[in-house]
């Protein structure tokens, strides 16, 4: 265990598993105490907690709804009533594609719920941390979009790549509004990554294809992020904010 994030506070959601439970091991593996959040997924949250734990850190795990504001800052109090510190680092990788949709058969509820888990968490969850940020005079956010917030995905997502898109833009903004009061905001957009949700969507012949266009020669792995995600949250990136991040293994190059 390095010292990095030692006395800080991580708050990660979507951290039952995946991504988001890849990075609460990393970020604990770094010294930081890890609040797991999770909506459905219960026992994974707990298993992310256990791992943990076992090595040595400091987890527990918190359930709420992020597309309803009012959990939202009910999860903040539990955390810090938890704790015992407020939140010092915060990572919005809560999201979802729930399925393909064209933008013919896109209604309001299916917009809705895009919109609610993938970006309106986002906001309010920087709006509910912010406030003890700003009375420590420190803190740091990364949000976790997708490339699809770059190219636009494939058929079906617009309105998962839209949302991402948004998160993208709602990173400069913040990093702008907060640089000069000691938070840093940026983001991490993954390309292709294995051992995820999204896997369902794709076959075995349509995986073999992704990773032939793929410089690196293979998919991404949740500890691929994590690690960026370390980097950018801890003073290892003190002079960058409102940056984007791509780990995508060289299928989109700025």
């Amino acid at each position: 265990m390095n010292q990095l994030l030692t006395g800080q506070l991580a708050l990660v959601t979507g951290g039952s598993g995946g991504i988001g439970g890849a990075v609460a091991e990393k970020l604990a593996s770094g010294g930081a105490m890890v609040a797991v959040h999770y909506l459905r997924n219960r026992e994974q949250a707990e298993e992310t907690v256990h791992r943990i734990q076992e090595a040595g850190g400091q987890a527990a795990a918190f359930h709420a709804d992020l597309s309803d504001v009012r959990q939202i800052d009910s999860l903040v109090k539990e955390v810090y009533a938890t704790f015992g510190v407020s939140v010092d680092l915060l990572i919005n990788n809560a999201g979802q594609m729930s399925r393909r949709a064209s933008i013919t058969e896109i209604t309001e509820d299916y917009y809705s719920q895009m919109m609610d888990v993938n970006f309106k968490s986002c906001v309010f969850l920087s709006k509910a941390v912010l406030p003890y940020m700003l009375e420590k005079e420190r803190g740091s956010i990364v949000n976790i979009a997708s490339l699809a917030a770059h190219n636009g995905g494939g058929a079906g997502v617009a309105m998962y790549a839209a949302a991402k898109g948004a998160m993208l833009t709602f990173t400069k903004n913040a990093a702008k509004e907060f640089a000069g009061k000691g938070i840093r905001v940026n983001a991490v957009t993954p390309g292709v990554i294995a051992n995820t949700p999204n896997d369902r969507f794709k076959t075995e012949e349509i995986r073999r294809s992704i990773i032939a266009g793929i410089p690196l020669g293979r998919e991404g792995l949740p500890e691929d992020v994590a690690n960026a995600v370390l980097f950018l949250i801890s003073e290892l990136s003190a002079f960058i904010t409102g940056e984007t991040l791509e780990v995508n293994g060289g299928m989109f190059m700025r």
